[in-house]
């Protein structure tokens, strides 16, 4: 494991150029072979003397299983709850499983699995005040080092505050072996950061958004590294797979030294959470998380290319707006995410980002900074074909044909991006200018 990883985790953090003082409260990350041997000395220098196995039934033969066995050869006793899905929804049900099936005993949580059992194992270590503990089955995903918990909640996908796990743990013999759509969904998930950090500096020009140059830094070093290492990934060479799970744990650390998810996700982010919440509504298909934020930075790729070509236009922005129709775009949100559109609208009433006298004022600072906005496109986002080979190195899907969506579920996400969270991303800026249904129509229509 590179040092450099191991001084973001040492205790007492670091004052920061941007002003903040960050600290991260993962306490220890092993990566190594045979790491699940090291769990028992783990548990004892945490002061566990219980501990409660969260996992599902992949992840329990996976992994699972052994660390039973492992805890029981220490002399450590444990309780275990499997779940029993072999598809599982990480939503308040699966929460309220984990947690009628807690035992109260146990003073340490150790997650069993990748995304959605670290989701859940976060937010039952946050409500039962328990330390937690996370063994990676695949490096997937980048929530391992977060203090968030990605949820489906009354059908809306939004972040949870959580806790962090005080000791990540990735044995490379399990890591290696994990489905080949897994680490697929692992550089899906880090090329995402080519997008997050753009939009991240975008916001911080045009809404004043906190942006801290280190953190930034952060994740690019951590991206290209990924992306670098993508043919071994491919390969399960190990010193590979180590690196793709050491970046993901690295973007966890920086969306909690920023206290936000800002540096990890954006626009691409939010066609994979429309997806998620029509596959939730309506039985339409969906893929990994990080399969489908690949597809969606490759996307968001093509929207940033329409960006670099436009010419801002005051009167075309202002009478964009001034023609929205907000019950007409609320009827579409009820009609193609149903319930979970509620919260979305709901949150723009108290958002008001659609005001024409707040919409206003964006244009203005828009048309002001247009050739900052450009020079930060340019910096950020990669050259052509980069994004594309990573992907195609790995096997991974390049389209959302690949599982089963069309061009018109492409063209309804780009729409309803804007709306999922109150960032600043690109489908908002295209609405300021008054392009957003003419590059929707020429990009994806």
């Amino acid at each position: 494991m590179s040092m450099d990883i191991l001084k973001l985790i040492n205790d007492g953090g670091f004052a920061c150029e941007c002003g903040s003082y960050h600290a991260a409260s993962l306490k220890e990350l092993v990566i190594e072979s045979g790491a699940l041997k090291r769990i028992p000395e783990l548990v004892r220098k945490y002061n566990g003397s219980r501990v409660f196995i969260l996992t599902d039934c992949n992840e329990y033969a996976a992994a699972g299983e052994q660390v039973c066995a492992i805890l029981t050869e220490a002399g450590i006793p444990h309780a275990l709850y499997v779940f029993p899905q072999s598809h599982l929804e990480p939503d308040e049900f699966a929460v309220g499983a984990a947690v009628m099936h807690f035992d109260p005993s146990c003073d340490l949580i150790l997650g069993v699995g990748s995304g959605v059992i670290n989701d859940i194992g976060k937010i039952l270590a946050n409500i039962t005040g328990k330390t937690y503990f996370i063994a990676g089955t695949a490096p997937s995903m980048d929530g391992y080092a977060s203090a968030t918990s990605s949820m489906a909640r009354d059908g809306l996908k939004i972040s949870l505050n959580s806790t962090c796990p005080s000791v990540i743990i990735g044995d490379l013999d399990v890591l290696c072996q994990a489905p080949a759509n897994l680490l697929q969904s692992g550089l899906g998930d880090m090329i995402a950061k080519y997008i997050s950090i753009c939009e991240w500096r975008i916001a911080h020009e045009l809404v004043g958004e906190a942006f801290c140059p280190c953190i930034a830094q952060m994740v690019r070093e951590a991206v290209s590294k990924c992306v670098n290492n993508a043919q071994g990934l491919a390969n399960r060479e190990p010193e590979a797979v180590a690196s793709v799970m050491e970046g993901l744990v690295v973007t966890g650390i920086a969306m909690s030294y920023a206290g936000m998810s800002r540096p990890a996700s954006g626009m691409e982010h939010y066609f994979s959470h429309v997806w998620d919440m029509r596959g939730l509504e309506f039985g339409t298909p969906i893929d990994t998380h990080g399969i489908q934020c690949g597809i969606g930075t490759l996307l968001s790729l093509k929207v940033y290319e329409k960006i670099r070509s436009l010419e801002p236009n005051r009167e075309k922005g202002l009478a964009y707006a001034a023609a929205f129709d907000m019950d007409a775009w609320n009827d579409y949100l009820r009609q193609n995410l149903g319930k979970g559109a509620e919260a979305m609208i709901l949150g723009e009433k108290k958002e008001g980002k659609y005001d024409v006298a707040k919409h206003a004022a964006r244009l203005e600072k828009i048309l002001s900074v247009w050739d900052k906005l450009m020079a930060i496109i340019d910096e950020e986002i990669p050259a052509p074909g980069t994004v594309e080979k990573a992907l195609q190195i790995v096997g991974a899907p390049m389209d959302v044909t690949a599982f089963g969506l069309t061009r018109e579920d492409v063209y309804k996400a780009f729409l309803m991006t804007k709306d999922i969270r109150d960032k600043y991303i690109g489908s908002r800026l295209l609405w300021d200018l008054g392009e957003l249904d003419q590059a929707a129509a020429e990009l994806f229509g």
